[in-house]
């Protein structure tokens, strides 16, 4: 007999219990308001994803003033404490952090790219998008789907209205004005395979 969710104790976490866990290890989590997520862990294709944009975009930076960091590297979201750990964050200039429960939280990101997993695409797509629009320096945002080549691009206009642009070609090129480089798709999706249906 399954139990009524009603009837199920919920234990709501302080901020001072999930900087407990975030030094108690190497996995990482991200705080929603009393629920602790784990970030660390998921499937190979999500590895592989992460990894692409992290060193692609590292070497199209290299020699210029911006660079990218890895899903380690927390990001400071002002409107939804106390941080959250996007797959890939690039800043341009000096890195500036602010020390956050003991960790060190990268505060001025230009873009930022988030792997979708079936657990966290709607988080990603909805509250941290807008959690991450209150970072000022912030200008371009992607979201990389694991199940088939499908980008959505934003870029942050002039008027401060987001222009959404959705990609499946996989020979189609990503240009981000922001940090002054080009990504083709197929380069994201390196080393992964789709069925005809995906």
């Amino acid at each position: 007999m399954a139990a009524n969710k009603d009837n199920i104790s919920y234990h709501y976490y302080t901020l001072e219990e999930y900087f407990a866990l975030e030094h108690a290890g190497d996995a990482r989590f991200e705080y929603w308001d009393g629920d602790i997520v784990c970030m660390s862990g998921g499937d190979q294709r999500h590895y592989t994803l992460s990894r692409n944009l992290v060193v692609r975009v590292q070497v199209k930076l290299d020699g210029g003033p911006c660079q990218a960091f890895p899903a380690e590297v927390p990001v400071k979201t002002p409107t939804l404490p106390p941080y959250r750990y996007p797959d890939v964050s690039v800043v341009c200039g000096e890195p500036k952090y602010e020390k956050v429960g003991g960790i060190d939280a990268l505060l001025n990101p230009v873009m930022i790219v988030e792997v979708l997993s079936p657990s966290t695409a709607s988080r990603d797509k909805d509250q941290k998008f807008k959690a991450y629009q209150a970072i000022p320096t912030f200008k371009e945002y992607l979201l990389i789907s694991q199940d088939a080549v499908e980008v959505t691009h934003y870029k942050l206009q002039s008027n401060g209205l987001w222009l959404r642009k959705d990609l499946t070609d996989r020979n189609a090129t990503l240009v981000f004005d922001s940090i002054g480089i080009s990504l083709p798709v197929m380069e994201i999706y390196k080393g992964l395979t789709f069925d005809s249906n995906s």
